[in-house]
């Protein structure tokens, strides 16, 4: 991890992909205002907007302008907020929404939003008319750093947390992080959990970054630019070579296992847990599991558990408001993880900081044994640390 960044912005991390499906992630301050041109260069005659209703209060008609000065015809589909609106009857609403404003196979799906309608939007545009241009233009920390990058698209099902999806690369990503200044505390540290992330997946400079900077990124200091480009280049480098999580990609994926189970459990409702916040548990699970099984220090798992709590995140199984079931529960939903292999659990677990790895078929009774002290733990409640932002 280098020094923040003295470069002007906006940053670009490029996206290499084969057969002319490479693209550009642009990182700064006041990029929607420029967004119209930048899409008009991608060229088509219009662009079909999918954003929620809180999004489209702030930002909708800004972008609409910016469409509309540089040509572009434009159209809002608006979806309610949270992660009730990535479902079926979701998907429909906005298919049917990009069909009424005739949206071709050349024109632009724009999705401006979160991480929910930035997956809704890239799902819709995977399947209309068999494959519609996308650009992507998130609002939320959690969307980009992580989201908005790589083509993963979706809906989640009954049955579990985005079972159903495409992969389809966006044509252009612009991240405005001045639209961060509006996110509510709640979801600037819930974005944050993937933040930390990419640092203990393969990066632990990235990770000693983050423990001296974090205040930073979250007061909109140059830490924030820079630590949405260490992101997205360390996501564009797993996806150029990994596109389709035929491997190393599941990595991304550390704390997601268990993080999507509570997700599931708490009916996606977002009252009680966002996805950071499931992220964030799941992460510091997966490092006392892996330190449980012998392979990872026992301190470097309480360390990451001290810095997400730090940052006013949840590390336990017990902050989950109304609770999260008994192990079994927590091991059936973890069973439709989209990395299920043969029935068995593959877990993204580390030797340490930095050094996460993919570890398939673990021991059923050991991962049960694990979740029932982990449920059991008699822990005195103490409150978040929640620093000003």
């Amino acid at each position: 991890m280098t020094e923040p960044s003295t470069h002007p912005v906006p940053l670009t991390v490029h996206v290499p992909l084969d057969a002319g499906r490479d693209y550009d992630i642009l990182i700064g301050r006041g990029l929607i205002e420029t967004a119209g041109a930048r899409m008009a260069a991608l060229g088509g005659r219009r662009a079909a907007i999918v954003t929620d209703e809180t999004v489209a209060a702030l930002y909708g008609a800004r972008l609409q302008d910016s469409l509309e000065r540089a040509g572009l015809g434009s159209g809002v589909i608006t979806v309610a907020p949270g992660e009730s609106s990535k479902s079926y009857a979701g998907y429909a609403q906005v298919c049917d929404g990009l069909l009424a404003l005739r949206v071709e196979r050349g024109d632009l799906v724009v999705a401006l939003g979160g991480g929910v309608v930035g997956d809704l939007a890239g799902f819709a545009a995977a399947t209309l008319r068999r494959g519609v241009r996308f650009v992507q233009v998130p609002t939320s920390l959690l969307a980009q750093v992580d989201s908005s990058v790589g083509g993963k698209t979706g809906i989640n099902a009954p049955l579990g947390k985005n079972l159903i999806g495409a992969f389809h690369q966006p044509r252009l990503v612009l991240a405005d992080t001045a639209t961060l200044d509006t996110l509510s505390e709640r979801e600037m540290r819930a974005g944050y959990a993937e933040v930390a992330k990419y640092g203990l997946i393969a990066d632990a400079a990235f990770f000693d970054w983050c423990e001296a900077n974090w205040r930073g990124i979250f007061s909109g200091g140059p830490e924030r630019e820079e630590a949405v480009a260490a992101c997205c280049r360390a996501k564009a480098a797993v996806v150029t070579r990994d596109e389709r999580e035929d491997g190393e990609r599941a990595l991304l994926n550390l704390g997601h296992t268990f993080g999507h189970a509570l997700e599931r459990l708490t009916g996606y409702d977002s009252a009680r847990l966002v996805h950071g916040e499931g992220v964030a548990i799941g992460t510091a699970l997966a490092f006392r599991f892996s330190a449980r099984l012998g392979l990872c220090p026992g301190q470097d798992a309480g360390r990451v558990a001290n810095h997400l709590a730090l940052a006013g995140l949840p590390t336990r199984l017990q902050a989950v408001p109304g609770g999260c079931g008994d192990a079994d529960a927590l091991l059936d939903a973890m069973a439709q993880d989209k990395k299920v292999r043969d029935g068995a659990l593959t877990f993204i677990l580390a030797r340490g900081i930095g050094q996460s790895f993919i570890a398939p078929g673990n021991d059923r009774s050991e991962e049960r044994a694990f979740l029932e002290g982990e449920l059991d733990a008699d822990l005195r409640p103490s409150p978040r640390h929640r620093p000003s932002l």
